[in-house]
């Protein structure tokens, strides 16, 4: 087996495309996207995620047009949109189909459905959106609006015993400063 100093599948340094390598040094915080019910339930790791305050309020995602979300999002017409946390990274791999999940990923997990989608049982928030058709083609994403209809937020102290979100940047999960 050898251990590589950096990833081997990396394009080499001067082919990296510098749009993803903005994005990747402004990091973001994980969020995992769901919708539908039993055997048709979908979901995929979101980092690219804006919530607009407003009336209505509004979050906003890039999604992968070719991944499963965004096919049953088209049917659906709603998702959850939930924060994960650093105990939450397998989990957030095998949404982002980097790692295996036997049987799918929502076997790692236990989840509630909800009117908008299925929720990953003790995460600290999460919101239920309905969304505005499929989404504008934006890059090499899909840009996908939703009405913020719901949202449940864990009080500020079990959102610390919870643990921070998990974060994102530059093609690795970082913890965020002051946590161990």
């Amino acid at each position: 087996m050898t251990i590589h100093a950096e990833h081997p599948f990396a394009d080499p340094e001067p082919e990296r495309d510098p749009a993803r390598r903005l994005r990747g040094r402004l990091g973001g915080v994980v969020t995992l996207w769901t919708t539908g019910q039993g055997a048709g339930r979908a979901g995929l790791t979101v980092s690219s995620v804006i919530v607009a305050p407003g009336e209505p309020a509004r979050v906003l995602g890039l999604l992968d047009p070719d991944s499963d979300l965004a096919e049953a999002l088209e049917e659906t017409g709603t998702a959850v949109v939930q924060l994960l946390a650093w105990r939450h990274r397998d989990l957030a791999d095998a949404f982002a189909g980097v790692a295996p999940a036997p049987g799918g990923p929502f076997r790692l997990g236990t989840w509630t459905d909800t009117r908008w989608g299925p929720v990953l049982d003790g995460v600290s928030a999460w919101a239920g959106i309905r969304c505005d058709g499929p989404g504008t083609p934006v890059g090499w994403s899909r840009l996908v609006d939703g009405i913020l209809e719901h949202a449940e937020l864990a009080p500020e102290d079990e959102q610390d015993a919870a643990g921070a979100p998990l974060v994102h940047r530059r093609g690795r999960y970082v913890r965020p400063a002051g946590r161990g």
